[in-house]
């Protein structure tokens, strides 16, 4: 199978603020793989907060392209092999397992979605996220969203900002409202501000805590009136067990799991701890949004709009049609390029 490689810079239509860090760009790596008839293709979008650029994930590309076997179908072998060859970079092992999957199930010509036996009118509403900022900036930002009706905040600063935040919000509107602080809080700021989000209708609390403490997590929880979700403190299948009890469900992200095939692990294990299951996502295009929308219909919730952040999309995919994930019928994952 032919390996290619290829960097893009996405802009985002607003600065991106969360609690640790803000951006106005990301740069991304594209992964083609090709059988010299169909090519499949996948996308790397690397975290900071992982340890991981651009430059780290092409260094890691660079072991892939020298991998043995021409199967498409042998996933779990070439994944292994990932695994072994570039320990601790995600991002990379994501890119070449969408590649994968999107050229495996091209060849048997089917989407992906139903390669995995998955119902397309199961997806569940897909919130947009509103990145920290001031009042007056998040009320317009709210009215460029309306037609949303769920939204993702990022908050995480101090308790009182945060609070305004939110008055802000519901000054323009009833949306659903998600809450994520991205770690941002401790454990006796996330305990009061659970208790104080109430005030707000919201619907669940993600990553109030940095990993680890389970006692600081138990905390939270039973202070909580909605639902705490993992997300930073969980990585993969083998991060649940631990949490297990000290929080309702996980977010689920192609980019912090390695791909599909780890992210369907991660969905059954916590499921089978009783667990809520969020699919989620990094700033990304439609290539790496389509194909964890694809497993969206395992998932409650979907936090699936990277590509909606973004003001130069290379690829169309996935779309959104009152509020729902709607998904391509073309085989393969379906994205093309805009022309």
């Amino acid at each position: 199978m032919r390996f290619s490689t290829e960097t893009i810079r996405l802009d985002l239509v607003h600065p991106f603020r969360i609690a640790r860090e803000v951006s106005a760009h990301k740069n991304n790596v594209l992964v083609r793989i090709s059988d010299g008839e169909m090519t499949g293709i996948g996308e790397a979008a690397p975290s900071l907060y992982y340890g991981e650029d651009a430059g780290s994930v092409l260094r890691a590309l660079e072991e892939v392209s020298a991998l043995p076997g021409g199967d498409p179908f042998g996933l779990e072998a070439t994944m292994d092999r990932l695994v072994t060859r570039i320990p601790g970079d995600s991002a990379a092992r994501a890119a070449v397992d969408i590649a994968l999957h999107d050229l495996a199930a091209q060849r048997l010509g089917v989407p992906l979605y139903r390669w995995l036996g998955l119902d397309p009118g199961e997806t569940p509403v897909t919130s947009f996220t509103i990145g920290i900022d001031e009042p007056k900036a998040i009320r317009r930002k709210v009215r460029e969203a309306a037609g949303y009706p769920a939204l993702k905040v990022k908050l995480g600063s101090e308790p009182e900002k945060d609070l305004e935040i939110m008055r802000a919000i519901r000054s323009e509107t009833d949306a659903r409202i998600r809450i994520d602080a991205n770690a941002g809080w401790t454990a006796d700021q996330a305990v009061e501000m659970v208790k104080r989000l109430s005030e707000f209708d919201v619907e669940l609390v993600e990553q109030p805590l940095p990993p680890g403490s389970p006692e600081a997590w138990r905390r939270v929880r039973e202070a909580a009136s909605m639902p705490i979700i993992a997300d930073e403190s969980v990585l993969t299948s083998r991060d649940v067990p631990a949490m297990a009890g000290l929080v309702d469900g996980v977010n689920v992200k192609l980019m912090k799991c390695g791909g599909v095939r780890e992210a369907l692990r991660l969905i059954h294990t916590a499921r089978a701890h009783g667990m809520i299951v969020m699919i989620g996502c990094m700033i990304e295009s439609s290539v790496a949004i389509t194909a964890a929308a694809h497993l969206s219909p395992l998932a409650d919730y979907a936090d699936l709009d990277g590509n909606l952040l973004i003001s130069n999309d290379p690829f169309s995919g996935a779309s959104v049609r009152q509020g729902h994930l709607v998904l391509p019928e073309k085989p393969g994952i379906g994205v093309a390029p805009r022309s």
